[in-house]
């Protein structure tokens, strides 16, 4: 028995432990990367070289095509991944930067293009997870993917489509809603660690009737945090925005690679004159 919380305590650390041959072992089997640093995070790439390729509408079903970005190494495993849907009328492009930033920290990254523009949020919801279907069963880059390690993330009626995908498909291992928009303001259901960052002036998704009520009725127990961004219209991710590139990673490092080394950048939490507020349930290492 005290061998047994010697180890867990060492994992609640985030330590690195000796295997039986004496070897250093990472305290997480999905480990990618060096130790983080908040330089790490803010920096306008990660530790990983990534290289792009576009999907047509035409070889795909279920969503409208997209760019895939994806870490050159070979020699890390496979990676886990996330799609990510723009808002309403919106094309990727509108949020592309997140592409690269976001695999150069090791995760294979699909934005999508959406059926039309004018999808509603549960219909992006779908094709979310249609694309991640599309990543791991027939793209090009499907044998560098852990297919069990997989994420959602969008803007606006994108992160309520985020939303309704965490709903749909309860073995994603998180979801990051972006300023998000949706009628449907209850999700008891969800069971997805879910990251929420909203902006404190944005009128059309205000965060007092969008993303705090998601928030708040997200159980705690699914893991939970929200992020508001002091003085942030509704279109903070359509321009590169550290603070939300920062806990963004945070959170799918600890969530979809189990990297409890990120803990430490969600609890407490981030601070300072650009961010408004930050609530968490602060996960269990």
């Amino acid at each position: 028995m005290a061998a047994r919380l010697g180890v867990a305590a060492a994992l609640v650390a985030g330590a690195v432990l000796a295997g039986p041959t004496g070897v250093a072992q990472a305290a997480s089997p999905y480990e990618r990367g060096p130790a983080p640093t908040t330089a790490i995070l803010e920096a306008s790439r990660g530790p990983f070289a990534t290289a792009s390729q576009s999907v047509s509408s035409l070889s795909v079903t279920g969503f409208g095509g997209g760019v895939i970005y994806y870490p050159t190494s070979t020699s890390e495993g496979a990676f886990g991944a996330i799609a990510i849907s723009p808002g309403y009328t919106a094309s990727w492009s509108s949020i592309s930067w997140l592409g690269p930033r976001i695999a150069s920290h090791g995760f294979v990254v699909i934005g999508i293009e959406t059926n039309t523009r004018f999808d509603q949020p549960d219909s992006r919801g779908r094709q979310l997870l249609a694309a991640l279907d599309y990543l791991t069963e027939r793209s090009s880059v499907r044998s560098r993917i852990d297919s069990s390690r997989l994420a959602v993330a969008g803007h606006s009626m994108g992160g309520g489509g985020s939303l309704e995908a965490a709903s749909d498909r309860p073995s994603l291992q998180a979801a990051v809603p972006l300023a998000p928009w949706n009628l449907d303001k209850s999700w008891s259901e969800v069971r997805v660690p879910t990251l929420i960052i909203g902006g404190e002036s944005d009128s059309v998704a205000p965060v007092s009737s969008h993303s705090v009520p998601f928030y708040t009725s997200i159980p705690a127990s699914a893991e939970k945090a929200y992020l508001e961004l002091n003085g942030a219209s509704h279109f903070f991710p359509q321009t590169v925005n550290t603070p939300t590139a920062r806990q963004m990673v945070a959170w799918l490092k600890r969530f979809v690679d189990d990297d409890t080394r990120y803990e430490q950048f969600l609890c407490p939490g981030p601070s300072g004159s650009q961010i408004e507020e930050y609530r968490n349930t602060c996960p269990s290492a």
